[in-house]
């Protein structure tokens, strides 16, 4: 297979889980785009997990916003490229009839390997993050910065303080 019927195939099997779960719940209404949509945020996940080593690596704390080129280009990149793989003129539907097509022992081992990558894209993200919070952690940064955890320590004495007051309110031990 090339990497174009590869990309169609993964599309293919998300679709037809989608559709397959859509049937049981309401209809297929929007298969192809909630499809679609998967595909988008499988992209993003990959790319956030990449960036994350990144930061990870090189031991930098990166701050992102919407408005950065670095975060909007390759948005606007993955959705141009999933619309222009996939929804422009319908393209996957030729491959569709093709795949539906295949014998069931080469479909069923297709569609482990696809799921086998999607559980791979999701773990990696959860590990990314995972590194990047027990670095955090280890610098003594972000919400483990020695000023916030003194902040946060604060304000659960003041409010067991306050509990205490309202409990001994409660039972009539404030008038002892």
């Amino acid at each position: 297979m090339s990497i174009k019927k590869l990309y169609y195939y993964f599309f293919y099997k998300i679709y037809k889980s989608i559709e397959y779960t859509s049937e049981n719940f309401g209809g297929k209404f929007l298969s192809s785009f909630k499809a679609g949509f998967v595909m988008i945020v499988l992209q993003i996940w990959l790319l956030l997990s990449i960036g994350n080593y990144y930061s990870f690596i090189t031991n930098e704390n990166v701050e992102l916003s919407i408005s950065m080129p670095i975060i909007y280009i390759p948005l606007i990149i993955i959705i141009g490229f999933n619309y222009f793989t996939l929804d422009f003129k319908d393209y996957w539907i030729k491959h569709f009839k093709e795949f539906d097509k295949l014998p069931k022992e080469k479909n069923k081992k297709y569609g482990m390997i696809v799921w086998s990558i999607i559980i791979l894209i999701i773990g990696n993200m959860l590990f990314s993050f995972y590194l990047l919070f027990a670095q955090t952690k280890k610098k003594q940064t972000g919400p483990y910065a020695p000023e916030i955890v003194a902040k946060e320590k604060m304000e659960d004495s003041l409010q067991k303080a306050q509990q205490i007051k309202k409990l001994k309110k409660i039972y009539g031990e404030d008038k002892k």
